[in-house]
């Protein structure tokens, strides 16, 4: 046969091709296909891992100790611009004020301070009201501000 030898490497006797311009057999794996199945089960498990921790089925205990619908307690204390105090609407002195703090805290230690000061109110009155307040037991303290206006444009 004149053929030769045919893109598979061998002879056109059915032997293997053997000299200088012979193919040889590739030896090496192509590994693409498998980083390919690797990074997509990759993707898969991200996305469902969280899904499979939430379907946990479980038979909790019931408790009316701490119901999701309870409201928390606050207490508000407003300063104005002449530094005068007023709790709950209500204007009290320092000494006042340091009771009903700590009649609050009896009541309810998660109970929460909203402070409501004025801009021109002085930063170490400020840190004095916090003070009463921690040392009254009231250690949620929360900064009670005004959104700015709305710009047109």
């Amino acid at each position: 046969m004149a053929f030769g030898r045919t893109s598979l490497g061998s002879s056109a006797t059915g032997g293997r091709a053997v000299g200088a311009g012979g193919q040889r057999p590739l030896s090496d794996i192509n590994v693409t296909p498998l980083v390919d199945v690797m990074l997509v089960l990759l993707v898969i498990f991200i996305i469902t891992a969280p899904l499979m921790a939430s379907s946990i089925k479980l038979d909790l205990p019931r408790t009316d100790a701490g119901q999701p619908g309870d409201t928390p307690k606050f207490v508000s204390l407003s300063v104005d611009t002449a530094g005068r105090l007023f709790l709950d609407d209500q204007p009290v002195t320092a000494e006042e004020l340091a009771a009903r703090l700590q009649k609050a805290a009896a009541d309810n230690r998660d109970t929460e301070v909203q402070l409501r000061a004025d801009q021109a109110v002085p930063y170490g009155r400020i840190v004095e009201l916090m003070g009463i307040a921690n040392k009254a037991g009231l250690s949620r303290i929360g900064f009670v501000t005004e959104a700015p206006p709305a710009r047109r444009p």
